[in-house]
C-alpha cells in the first residue's frame, strides 16, 4: 500500500526494454569455438521440449526447467549482439533489463522488481537479457552487518529462486564472471567465453564496419596491417571506425573528395587506446603512470580469462565423456540383459540335463536290479541242477556192481585187446 501512496510502484515496462531483434549471428564475427558453443546452446533450446516433455524428465524434475546462459568476456567482444542474435534465431523478442530502474533504495523493492521482470518475460515469451549481470547476481555477504548487505543478499536469493522456477530462456552477460555468487553457476546451463578476437577475426571485423558501396575508403587502407597492429575487441574497432570517419570528415576540402585513409584509422585507434589509459589513471594524479596494483589486476584478469577458457574446454570434454559414459552404460545394460537371458537359458539346460541324468540313473538302477534278479534265478537253477547231478552220481555209484576203479582198468585192457586184434586182422587181409 505504502509503495503506491509514495509513488514508488514501478510498472513492468519501466523495468525492461522490449526489443525487436534485427541482428543475427551473421552480423557478428566470433571465434569458431565461441560460435560452436552458441550453436550447442541453441540446440539445447530446440530440444528442450523433447527432453522435458516427451521424455518425461520435466515430471521427475519440476524445477530448473529453464535455459539460462552466461556470456562472459571482455567488453566489446559481442556478448550483447549475440544475446540479440539468440532471440532472433528463436523468433522471439528480447527483454532487456534496466538496472537503473531495477535497483531500489526501498527495502524489499528490488526483490519485487526482479519478480516483476520474470513475470513480464513469461507473459511476453521473450528472451530475458541481464547485461552486466554481476551487479545483480554478485556474491552474497557472509557476515551481514548493515541493511544494504541484507537487501543485496535478499535480491540475490530472489533472483536465484526466480531463475530456478522460470521455464523460459535467460541470457546473462558480464565482464567480471568471478563476481558471480557460487550458487549462480549451478543454475546456469551453459557458460560461454567471449575472448579477444584473433588477427584473422579482427580483419573480418574491420571489413564489416563499412557500407559496401557508400563508405569512401582510401586506396592506402590495409585492414590486415590494422588487425595485426592493434589487438583490440570488436567494440574498440567499431569505435575506431566512427572516430576515423569523424577525423576524415573534419578535414578541409570538399566532402566529395574526402576519403577515410589508413592514417585516420591509426590515429583513431590510438585515441581509443589512449582513452582506455586515461580511464585507468589514478584519481589523485591524472597523469601518473599505471600503478603496480593495476598491472596486477590486468594480469589477474588475463589469467582469469585463460582459466575461464580452460574451464569451458573442461566442461566440453566432460560433456563428451558423460555422453560416452552414457553410451557405455547403455551398452553394458544391453550386454547384462543378454548375459542374464543366456544364463537363464543355460540354467534351464542344466536343469534338464540333471533331470535326464536322474531318470537315466533311475532306469539303470531298475535294470541292474532286474538283471540281478535274473542272475540270482539262473544261479538258483544251476544250483538245483548241480544238486540233481550230485544225487544222480550218488545213485549211480550205489547201483554199479563193479567199483569204478576196477571197471576203468578192465575197460582199458579190453580196448587194448581189441586194438591188437584189429591190427592182426588188417595184416592178414593185406597178405
Amino acid at each position: 500500500m505504502w509503495d503506491k501512496i509514495l509513488g514508488i510502484e514501478k510498472k513492468a515496462n519501466s523495468l525492461v526494454e522490449l526489443i525487436q531483434p534485427r541482428r543475427s549471428f551473421s552480423d557478428v564475427v566470433l571465434p569458431e569455438e565461441t560460435r560452436q558453443q552458441l550453436y550447442e546452446a541453441l540446440t539445447h533450446i530446440e530440444k528442450h521440449r523433447l527432453i522435458y516433455s516427451l521424455w518425461g524428465l520435466g515430471e521427475r524434475h519440476p524445477t530448473g526447467l529453464g535455459l539460462a546462459f552466461n556470456f562472459a568476456g571482455p567488453p566489446g567482444t559481442g556478448k550483447t549482439i549475440c544475446a540479440e542474435a539468440v532471440a532472433y534465431a528463436l523468433g522471439r523478442k528480447l527483454l532487456r533489463v534496466r538496472y537503473a530502474e531495477l535497483e531500489s533504495c526501498w527495502a524489499g523493492e528490488t526483490g519485487k522488481n526482479i519478480r516483476t521482470v520474470f513475470r513480464e518475460a513469461k507473459s511476453t515469451d521473450a528472451v530475458l537479457f541481464f547485461d552486466e549481470a554481476d551487479s545483480i547476481a554478485a556474491r552474497r555477504f557472509s557476515n551481514v552487518q548493515i541493511g544494504y548487505e541484507r537487501e543485496a543478499n535478499q535480491a540475490v536469493n530472489i533472483l536465484l529462486k526466480e531463475l530456478e522456477e522460470h521455464e523460459g530462456v535467460v541470457v546473462f552477460a558480464t565482464n567480471m564472471a568471478s563476481n558471480f555468487d557460487p550458487a549462480f553457476e549451478r543454475r546456469v546451463r551453459t557458460h560461454i567465453l567471449f575472448r579477444i578476437p584473433s588477427v584473422a577475426e579482427r580483419e573480418r571485423i574491420w571489413k564489416v564496419q563499412f557500407h559496401p558501396s557508400k563508405t569512401p575508403i582510401g586506396p592506402d587502407v590495409n585492414l590486415r596491417e590494422l588487425a595485426e597492429r592493434f589487438e583490440v575487441s570488436g567494440g574498440d574497432i567499431r569505435t575506431a571506425v566512427l572516430k576515423a570517419a569523424q577525423i576524415a570528415a573534419a578535414e578541409e576540402g570538399p566532402d566529395e573528395a574526402k576519403r577515410i585513409r589508413q592514417k585516420h584509422f591509426v590515429l583513431a585507434m590510438e585515441q581509443v587506446l589512449s582513452a582506455k589509459t586515461v580511464m585507468q589513471q589514478n584519481a589523485v594524479d591524472p597523469f601518473s603512470a599505471v600503478l603496480p596494483w593495476q598491472d596486477a589486476v590486468g594480469s589477474a584478469e588475463k589469467r582469469l580469462g585463460e582459466l575461464d577458457h580452460d574451464l569451458n574446454a573442461c566442461r566440453t570434454e566432460l560433456g563428451m565423456l558423460t555422453e560416452a559414459q552414457t553410451a557405455l552404460t547403455a551398452r553394458a545394460e544391453e550386454q547384462g540383459v543378454a548375459v542374464s537371458a543366456r544364463l537363464e537359458e543355460l540354467g534351464h539346460q542344466v536343469q534338464g540335463l540333471r533331470e535326464d541324468v536322474a531318470r537315466s540313473a533311475e532306469n539303470q538302477s531298475h535294470a541292474i536290479l532286474a538283471w540281478t534278479g535274473e542272475q540270482q534265478t539262473v544261479l538258483g537253477r544251476l544250483e538245483a541242477q548241480e544238486n540233481r547231478l550230485r544225487e544222480h552220481e550218488a545213485l549211480l555209484s550205489r547201483s554199479t556192481l563193479i567199483p569204478l576203479p576196477r571197471f576203468a582198468t578192465l575197460l582199458s585192457t579190453l580196448v587194448a585187446f581189441l586194438l591188437l586184434v584189429g591190427a592182426a586182422v588188417s595184416g592178414w587181409v593185406m597178405r
